[in-house]
């Protein structure tokens, strides 16, 4: 699969189900690039390297960091550019850093509930050799919030309160009125498949006040604003409904 143009600034790599290989976004400054999360592999990377050059991009200068889980994550060591990430999801990146991996180790994380069934059986899928697998921390970290300019374009690092992940960041290109958002709009896996109905309200209203025209989310093809709002609100409703 090769990157997709979407603007003169804005490209992404679509996402991979076969090992839960999520979008990678790609925003051109003038100055400079700005990769959105690091895959799940080195070979994720290297894929979505190769996509870049093809199209005489240059490789990143920054990769930013939605949250911590794995698919998002675990292609940081194999990245060009400097790697960001909030406060949060660094911490937990330093945990999983000292992680062992052999399968002994991952079956007892799985029943220690560090881990879950969904990424354990990826991760497999995605690795041949466990040996392979190197989770590091960020390169720069921040809290709450991060504006960097690229020349000519801003992005926005903002984390938000989200029903996915305490440590949620997203991406806003307001001149390009794009918001990459991760998996912020779904349930927490890590949380017995929680879906928190107020996180998920604080959300929805977070991205009604965002000036944007297309979302794109860790594990889909990009939607406008419209389509994503009425998709979470509808989601919203679901819960209410089971929880009465």
């Amino acid at each position: 699969m090769a990157l997709t143009k979407v603007t003169e600034r804005i490209y992404y790599l679509i996402n991979n189900k076969e090992t839960d290989r999520p979008v990678l976004g790609y925003i051109k400054g003038d100055k400079y690039s700005l990769m959105v999360d690091a895959g799940n592999s080195k070979n994720h990377v290297e894929k979505f390297n190769d996509s870049i050059e093809k199209l005489n991009l240059k490789l990143p200068d920054y990769v930013a960091i939605t949250h911590w889980h794995w698919d998002h994550s675990y292609g940081m060591h194999a990245v060009t550019g400097k790697t960001i990430a909030c406060e949060i999801t660094n911490e937990q990146l330093k945990v999983m850093s000292e992680w062992q991996w052999t399968d002994e180790a991952m079956k007892k994380r799985l029943l220690t509930g560090e881990d879950i069934e969904f990424a354990d059986t990826n991760i497999r899928k995605e690795y041949k050799a466990f040996q392979d697998i190197k989770v590091i921390t960020a390169d720069i970290v921040f809290k709450n919030n991060l504006k960097i300019d690229l020349g000519g374009v801003t992005v926005i690092l903002k984390n938000v309160i989200s029903p996915h992940s305490e440590d949620s960041v997203i991406v806003y290109v307001p001149e390009e009125k794009v918001v990459f958002i991760g998996d912020a709009y779904g349930m927490d896996y890590y949380n017995n498949c929680k879906y928190d109905p107020v996180k998920l309200e604080s959300f929805i209203y977070m991205l009604n006040n965002l000036e944007f025209n297309l979302c794109f989310s860790g594990h889909s093809s990009p939607i406008n604003k419209t389509e994503i709002i009425e998709y979470l609100k509808l989601q919203h409703n679901k819960i209410c409904i089971d929880n009465d």
